[in-house]
């Protein structure tokens, strides 16, 4: 050991945040365990350790007692006394007890013990720094991979992406830079853990706070957000200033914001929808891009039946069931979906009480905010044999 420790306890201070205190802590109970290891010996010790010469020393700690049991623990009164005169029953002496080569012990030891405190402190800065980000949006470079995960360098740590969380319309390369959700950071023994993922609703909710200033201050809300990732998602927005569009505000000049997010997602297909208090009001909306005629709303079962034109149920339904199932996440509620045929027939509807009234035109409107409305009567055709009224209500 010598002077320059004190410089290199100085450095890491700095440059690693380790308090000094903590290391010189360490330090003094790993050469305790050194001394009690590398020269057998159970005595109660002390290590006095000088950062200003460099120098240490190993006392021994006895108590005095009228008669000695165990002389590595306890001293007699007499032979205290001979030490200094003013020693009593109870108290402790102290022995200078260094061995001569323990100064290349220490030094080893020391050099242990700091490395291991600078690696546990670079672990607890890195998870510190992580945790505060679970649930929140980093951009990663894949840096290889394996059956089971994608590794992505986040900067100062290597998170991982397994493959259920993985997109499956993509294809994942070194050096690609992608952005990641973080969904949970574990404290291991082999230091922190970060899990990613790709397909959490939460990396849309995400992108839209970057790509919407009204989202990111608050002027809009987005209330809720349902997702099968690659293919199709929905989201529910609101704003309490009744001047602000807030479907508008996400889908931004001729599309722009919307898209931003589409193209981040390589393609998938993105419905803006307005929320609303009203279940009636929600549900039809939830729909979108398909026209509603009535919505009847099982307050108990938190169940609904959703009229619409024939012409629809293909479009309300979407391709295996894809569009209802989507809504009745986006909502909370579930969903039968009924033509306006069907529901004549079973005496259901027209209700005069309905509070839905409808305008083509608004619909008309309604269906810019949709990334992908247009259906061919091939795919329409489709879409009804795919049905399965089971289906959309899971």
């Amino acid at each position: 050991m010598s002077s320059e420790l004190l410089d290199a306890l100085t450095l890491l201070e700095k440059e690693k945040g380790i308090s000094r205190d903590i290391i010189i802590e360490a330090i003094e109970a790993a050469l305790i365990s050194a001394y009690r290891r590398n020269f057998n010996q159970a005595q109660n010790v002390r290590i006095d350790l000088n950062l200003g010469s460099g120098t240490m020393r190993v006392f021994a700690r006895k108590e005095v007692v009228e008669q000695v049991f165990d002389p590595r623990l306890e001293i007699s009164l007499d032979e205290a006394k001979g030490i200094n005169p003013n020693y009593q029953v109870e108290d402790v002496v102290e022995l200078e007890v260094t061995p001569k080569d323990f100064g290349r012990i220490a030094a080893q030891t020391a050099k242990q013990v700091v490395t291991q405190r600078v690696r546990e402190a670079e672990r607890g800065i890195i998870y510190s720094e992580f945790i505060d980000r679970e649930e929140d949006i980093m951009t990663g470079i894949v840096q290889r991979q394996d059956p089971k995960f994608i590794y992505v360098s986040l900067g100062k740590i290597e998170a991982i992406l397994p493959a259920n969380e993985q997109m499956p319309n993509e294809q994942y390369k070194p050096h690609d830079r992608i952005k990641v959700f973080i969904t949970k950071v574990e404290k291991t023994t082999k230091g922190p853990q970060i899990f990613v993922s790709r397909t959490h609703p939460g990396l849309l909710k995400r992108l839209f706070e970057i790509e919407v200033p009204e989202i990111y201050d608050g002027t809009v809300e987005i209330k809720s957000v349902s997702r099968e990732a690659g293919d199709r998602s929905k989201i529910s927005v609101h704003a309490d200033n009744s001047e602000v569009d807030p479907v508008g505000s996400c889908v931004g000049p001729k599309g722009t914001r919307v898209q931003a997010v589409v193209n981040e997602l390589k393609g998938e297909k993105i419905d803006i929808v307005k929320w609303s208090p009203d279940p009636v009001v929600f549900v039809a909306n939830a729909l979108s891009p398909s026209k509603v005629l009535d919505v009847i709303v099982n307050e108990e079962d938190k169940a609904t039946t959703v009229i619409v034109p024939d012409y629809q149920l293909s479009l309300a339904i979407g391709k295996r069931g894809q569009n209802a199932r989507l809504a009745a996440k986006l909502t909370g509620w579930k969903i039968d979906i009924k033509s306006e045929t069907e529901a004549r027939e079973s005496g259901i509807f027209p209700r005069e009480e309905s509070l839905l009234t409808f305008d083509e035109e608004d619909y008309a409107d309604d269906a810019d905010y949709d990334t992908d409305t247009d259906f061919t009567a091939e795919e329409e055709a489709d879409f009804e044999s795919d049905y399965d009224a089971d289906e959309h209500r899971e």
